[in-house]
């Protein structure tokens, strides 16, 4: 007998709602929800192959022990075992990028974290968009405040380092995102993007403009020197900094920058005019301007522009989401650098050491050397700078334990692998995603399919109670509990609906939220609820962004602070750089439609056709250089012979190679040593590189 589920797909940050055929526990077939209101039916090769993955022969499905098949029973008594002994400060925990994409890891990993005793604690988010969330929690007080283009409304949309066609979007939320771009076209307004590559959705915008790899922050501080010279500001919001921030750019003429960033004086000029004059704009920077070694300048740069053309927080500009669970507002303004690395002095940011010093941690002998390591969703070995040093060092661990389905470079060096249960058995809310969405909206999955083991909330839960030294034999359900017991009162605990602890605490949130019947001052209407969400298995449009500044600062003066001293006084290494002699050439990343991160490469729909491992390089450069089919790629981290794929939409003297491909991953050639020191980040590009033949 076959039934029809909705669901909304995992698999990226687009949260695109799908319609799911199951025929006796399986998914036969997978499309586009045409009733959600946010993604309309929208699905990208990802979505179509949840199948596939859900099935993956490869998922692990027992726990693993010292490599060997184990009971749950056994495996957390090994667990206990393993860290039993070990003391806080020595205990290290990574999270990788899909615990962001699931209930389990969004509502339990924070419990393991306070539970380790340890302020080792690394993410993915070092090595992806931190210099997104330390810009944004030093101008607007917190550190999730992160504005979005308000891309449905938009007129002028400004691009940099982003390529929403291949990857459906980052730290902005919109289902059919190239259908949004397109119809931005359609009514009559401008796109323009900023890229060393030609990619797919350069080639739909109006324009595209090559730019150096990462000296992106030059031209947007060219830009900003332009709209001040010329009196082209317009502050709509309360600000705090603005003639230090004018002064601080005084250095950044379109004439000066120009010769660093590659892009011509006269288009930094003309950029900065279509900016002020259009009626409205939004300025949005993504992956290839953080994981640069000045990304939290140029992410501080972008949403200064959105400041001083007057289109932080209004229609058709750049705006904050208003999540149907977002929470008390934090109670201290925002700061980094509250502690620092052991070895290498590195300042702590939003609560993480940057992935780039774990193998340190590891490896350095002393007090707090790092003796234990707890990995949650990630594979670090393929996705962190330097990937083959921080194998060697896991391969070191006295105890290593990984929740993951897979075995892969990293977890093959767990004493003790847990395996989360297939996705059909597991409810879904996007937590993170829907606090970054172009429209405020809300959907809840519930499970499909029964478990037959713990789901991954538990699994983490038990690691939690394991860890505070409640033991392996202690009930997860306490965790819940005691979590419950701080959000509401005793009266509203015996109102909450919900078939476990994680839907429990999502009624919970979404009770209190701001569309919830617990919130004093509700929106519309205040009946959002988790039973309504289950009576509206398509989600639940929330309306259109709207303007929320000044109450969603989080700032002591209440303003947004334009011009934070950890980031304007980086500009002065910025500036020692423009008399500098530029490396011949210089390696960035690419992303693939089919691909995400490291996630996919297992599933064989998806690593076929163009989703290839090879350098993209200019053909004047492979001229030049004599080479034929390959080349050999050389860094100061690492070493890679790899297949050339010559084009003319990779501008010279820049080469580019996808990261989470086996031994040909970019991650070999990045340094660990290299980051960008207001926020730790790793830098994946604008590595400089050498290029040869083989042999």
């Amino acid at each position: 007998m076959t039934t029809t589920a909705y669901r909304t797909c995992p698999l990226c940050e687009a949260v695109c709602g799908l319609q799911l055929t199951i025929d006796q526990g399986r998914m036969v077939d997978v499309r586009g929800d045409h009733e959600d209101p946010f993604s309309r039916g929208f699905i990208c090769p990802k979505g179509a192959s949840l199948g596939s993955l859900d099935e993956d022969p490869n998922r692990l499905t027992t726990p693993l022990v010292n490599g060997k098949p184990a009971t749950w029973a056994a495996a957390f008594a090994a667990v206990e075992a393993g860290l039993k002994d070990v003391p806080g400060p020595a205990r290290a925990i990574y999270l990788g990028n899909p615990s962001v994409h699931n209930m389990g890891g969004s509502l339990y990993g924070g419990a393991v974290v306070r539970a380790l005793g340890t302020r080792n604690v690394f993410s993915a988010s070092t090595a992806d968009q931190m210099p997104k969330h330390v810009s944004c929690g030093l101008m607007f007080g917190d550190p999730l405040a992160i504005p979005v283009p308000d891309l449905d409304r938009t007129d002028y949309l400004l691009m940099l380092g982003a390529n929403p066609l291949e990857s459906n979007g980052s730290l902005c939320t919109a289902p059919d995102f190239p259908g949004r771009l397109k119809a931005l076209k359609k009514r009559g307004g401008r796109f323009v993007v900023v890229d060393p590559r030609r990619t797919r959705t350069a080639a739909l915008a109006d324009e595209h403009i090559f730019v150096r790899p990462g000296t992106d922050p030059y031209l947007l501080a060219g830009i900003a020197h332009t709209l001040f010279s010329e009196s082209l500001v317009t502050v709509k919001v309360p600000v705090n900094g603005l003639d230090e921030v004018r002064a601080a750019l005084a250095g950044f003429s379109p004439q000066t920058v120009a010769p660093v960033c590659g892009v011509p004086e006269d288009v930094i000029v003309r950029l900065a005019h279509e900016l002020a004059a259009a009626p409205t704009a939004a300025v949005y920077g993504r992956i290839g301007t953080c994981t640069a070694e000045f990304g939290t300048v140029a992410q501080w740069l972008v949403d200064v522009l959105n400041v001083i053309t007057g289109n932080l927080d209004r229609p058709g500009g750049a705006m904050f989401a208003m999540s149907a669970t977002e929470g008390r507002p934090r109670r201290k303004p925002y700061a980094i650098g509250r502690w620092t690395s052991r070895v290498r002095g590195l300042p702590e940011t939003n609560g993480e050491l940057p992935v780039a010093t774990l193998a340190d941690e590891i490896e350095t002998p002393g007090e707090g050397q790092v003796r234990a390591l707890i990995t949650v969703a990630g594979n670090p070995v393929m996705s962190a700078p330097n990937g083959p040093r921080l194998g060697e060092a896991f391969a070191r661990l006295d105890f290593m334990v990984s929740v993951d389905p897979y075995l892969n470079e990293t977890t093959r060096h767990a004493h003790v692998v847990l395996p989360p249960p297939r996705m059909l058995t597991a409810g879904h809310y996007d937590f993170a995603l829907l606090t970054l969405a172009v429209r405020n909206y809300a959907r809840y999955s519930p499970p499909i399919l029964p478990l037959d083991g713990p789901s991954e909330g538990e699994i983490l839960a038990r690691l939690a109670m394991i860890a505070s030294g409640q033991g392996a034999d202690a009930d997860p359900a306490l965790l819940d509990e005691l979590i419950l017991g701080q959000l509401v009162t005793p009266e509203q605990r015996a109102q909450l609906n919900g078939a476990n602890g994680a839907e429990l605490r999502l009624d919970a949130m979404l009770r209190l939220g701001p569309y919830g019947d617990w919130n004093p001052s509700p929106r519309q209407g205040g009946t959002l609820s988790l039973k309504t969400l289950l009576d509206h298995p398509h989600g639940i449009d929330l309306g259109p962004l709207e303007p929320r500044i000044p109450d969603n600062l989080r700032t002591a003066s209440g303003k947004v602070e334009l011009a934070p001293e950890a980031i304007v006084s980086d500009l002065d290494r910025l500036r020692a750089r423009l008399g500098g002699k530029a490396p011949e050439f210089v390696l960035i990343g690419r992303r693939h439609l089919r691909s995400n991160n490291s996630w996919l490469h297992g599933v064989g729909r998806l690593t076929g056709g163009t989703n290839r491992c090879t350098l993209q390089i200019n053909p004047a450069d492979v001229e030049r250089l004599g080479l034929d089919g390959t080349a050999v790629v050389r860094s100061t981290a690492g070493e890679l012979t790899v297949p050339l794929e010559p084009t003319d939409t990779i501008m010279p003297g820049v080469v580019s190679l996808p990261h989470g491909w086996s031994e040909a991953s970019a991650n070999v050639l990045t340094d660990d040593m290299v980051l960008d020191p207001v926020s730790g980040n790793a830098v994946f590009n604008g590595v400089p590189v050498l290029i040869g033949r083989p042999g």
